[in-house]
């Protein structure tokens, strides 16, 4: 992986950022490719946050990878930061080729950075492939989620 880059999301990657979130069954429900500019301004947003955090994965001058990392300070368990991992997403042809795990352990590392305390995140009940995936790195499916559309 030594040919790998994970950066800060740029403006021009979102393209290949929204093109990966539309890339399953679920996405393609959820995501819009052929409309870009929900996407730009949600960017001009986490752009604006220094909480948040999106980057992607680089080989070859192309995105391969993407994952945001959304820092929370909190009160709960003795004042503690945690970061939330969300939105992960690996290209068709990186996939089973270890960048998942590249790109997890980087929000580990970089969550350790930040001062956080607690890494969490969340993944579609229907994602039992991704379910394996985040125990085999270390993440315990402790709590129940829930979710209400507005």
């Amino acid at each position: 992986m030594s040919d790998l880059e994970i950066r800060p999301a740029a403006p021009e990657d979102i393209p290949a950022i929204v093109a990966m979130l539309a890339d399953d069954p679920l996405g393609a429900q959820r995501e819009s490719p052929d409309d870009l500019a929900p996407y730009l301004a949600a960017f001009d947003r986490l752009a604006e946050d220094p909480h948040q955090h999106l980057v992607v994965a680089v080989r070859d001058d192309q995105v391969v990878g993407t994952l945001q990392l959304t820092v929370i300070p909190g009160l709960s368990r003795r004042g503690a930061t945690r970061s939330i991992i969300e939105g992960v997403r690996i290209h068709a042809d990186e996939r089973g080729s270890g960048l998942g795990t590249r790109l997890i352990e980087w929000a580990v590392e970089e969550s350790g950075r930040l001062g956080c305390q607690l890494v969490q995140l969340t993944s579609d009940a229907t994602r039992i492939d991704a379910h394996r995936f985040y125990e085999r790195l270390g993440f315990e499916a402790s709590h129940l989620g829930f979710k209400k559309a507005l």
